[in-house]
């Protein structure tokens, strides 16, 4: 596994000219038993090494296409999810890759899914999903993902209660 301390550094924009990367992603959610699950996937470097820990699904925005189409590509790829529902935007969060070849802009949505499981499209990257509660993820490789997760926890139940518990409308006609 590819161990390296993510510290305050990779939050930070090097001076120059570095190479600039719009990306894409998602934290998933459904519902168990009553319990919120968030799912994670587990990585490979671009060199293939793994990651120590989960990350959210995301991935590279393609010219011409939309940060929502991408995000919806991206976690297909990664997750094999393809049964979502946007509930809302949630963070964009900066940093550099992994490998800190690039400045990353990490666009990410909150998605809601009945599916459980899905094929893994991107094997030689992504080898491993999993369904976590989302008040106590898994050691994850990016602190402020983390940190995503936790500072919208409230945002994220009150965005999938609202979702199962639609407001009636009224009518023009009332």
């Amino acid at each position: 596994m590819t161990q390296r301390h993510i510290d305050e550094t990779w939050y930070v924009r090097p001076a120059g000219s570095m190479r600039e990367r719009v990306a894409s992603g998602g934290v998933v959610v459904r519902i168990e038993r009553g319990n919120l699950l968030a799912g994670l996937v587990r990585e490979r470097d671009l060199d293939g090494a793994v990651l120590e820990g989960y990350v959210l699904p995301k991935g590279g925005v393609q010219t011409g296409k939309s940060i929502d189409s991408a995000a919806l590509r991206e976690i297909a790829e990664e997750t094999g999810l393809t049964e979502l529902v946007k509930l809302r935007d949630l963070a964009v969060l900066e940093r550099q890759d992994s490998m800190k070849t690039y400045w990353a802009v990490n666009h990410y949505a909150l998605y809601v899914t009945a599916q459980v499981s899905g094929e893994i499209k991107d094997k030689e990257h992504h080898f491993g999903f999993g369904w976590f509660p989302i008040e106590t993820p898994p050691a994850m490789f990016w602190p402020d993902e983390r940190r995503l997760l936790d500072e919208q926890r409230a945002r994220i139940y009150e965005a999938v209660i609202a979702h199962q518990n639609p407001k009636p409308r009224k009518s023009r006609f009332m």
